[in-house]
């Protein structure tokens, strides 16, 4: 985060999230000491010594940012914007009208030894299985952390959905074709039904979510390891920091992290650490859904043989 940027989120913090100074710290400063936190997972018995504060205003001021970063989200979270039939994105242009992509990760949460099995992933990691929506340019739309690390994708989709100010859309969802190459990894030998290009190109546009993820945990350290905080602070804290991805993807043009690592910025997002590789295939779809998807996919092989042959 520039200097520019910084003072634009601390303008948000004050006239949205209404964060206010202190006798003895002022707004940038408390803004600073939250920075510091979640971009580097510092403690705070360090915390303490480096900014010279009390354990107690440490804690006060890190809940009191967090609060108001959490007040900024209709103002953070990016709007839906479907892709235009103009596109000329060769990962999106093929789905107009789509909002977005979906997917999920792990995050690493603090449970009491009760709930622990309840967390457990099947790397056996205690974590929390956060759902995302992220825009064509790694923005997050909706953002769904709390779920236990053992719950399956579709009831977390499910839950998303069915929520009063949940996870809306116009139509559906348009899932990949199962049993068939999928993963970027395996198009070594070109696609040869509509059915494989078809799945080459939605995990094309579907690789923006693990991408976001992956500059998500590159970028906050206190989204990587263990967390010290109760599993309720430790989803507001994921919220947050997707919030102030959002807020730098829009403030600065190039974003200095993904520009240091380019296009390998999505192995801070392990495959194995996604809450599964079926995705969100396990959604009942209708008979006409199915057609309308079979029908695209054959349109957008011919095309591409076509361009092809020409």
């Amino acid at each position: 985060m520039d200097r520019r940027t910084f003072a634009i989120f601390c303008h948000h913090l004050r006239t949205i999230g209404g964060l206010k100074g202190t006798k003895n710290m002022d707004v940038e400063e408390m803004v600073a000491m939250f920075l510091h936190i979640v971009s580097h997972d510092i403690k705070n018995r360090i915390m303490r010594r480096q900014f010279a504060h009390s354990g107690e205003t440490v804690s006060r001021q890190f809940n009191a940012v967090l609060n108001a970063v959490l007040r900024l989200h209709e103002l953070l979270l990016k709007k839906h914007e479907p892709i235009l039939g103009s596109s000329t994105d060769e990962r999106w242009k093929w789905f107009k009208n789509c909002l977005g992509a979906l997917d999920g990760t792990y995050i690493k949460v603090n449970v009491s030894a009760l709930e622990r099995p309840r967390y457990r992933t099947r790397k056996s990691e205690i974590a929390t299985n956060v759902l995302g929506v992220v825009s064509q340019d790694m923005q997050f739309i909706y953002v769904l952390p709390g779920w236990e690390g053992s719950a399956a994708d579709s009831r977390v989709l499910r839950d998303a959905i069915s929520r009063t100010n949940g996870l809306k859309f116009p139509q559906g969802f348009l899932a990949p074709y199962r049993g068939q190459r999928y993963h970027l990894n395996d198009w070594d030998i070109p696609p040869n039904t509509p059915v494989e290009f078809f799945n080459m190109k939605h995990s094309s546009a579907r690789n923006v979510v693990e991408r976001a993820f992956g500059l998500l945990k590159g970028r906050w350290a206190i989204l990587r390891g263990r967390s010290y905080y109760p599993v309720k602070i430790q989803c507001q804290i994921i919220l947050a920091c997707c919030l102030l991805h959002n807020l730098i993807r829009r403030e600065i043009p190039i974003d200095p992290l993904e520009q240091a690592i380019g296009e390998s910025v999505e192995d801070n997002c392990d495959e194995d650490e996604s809450v599964g590789n079926d995705h969100y295939t396990h959604i009942k779809i209708s008979n006409a859904w199915t057609s309308w998807r079979d029908n695209l996919a054959r349109e957008m092989f011919d095309q591409w043989r076509n361009r092809r042959h020409t």
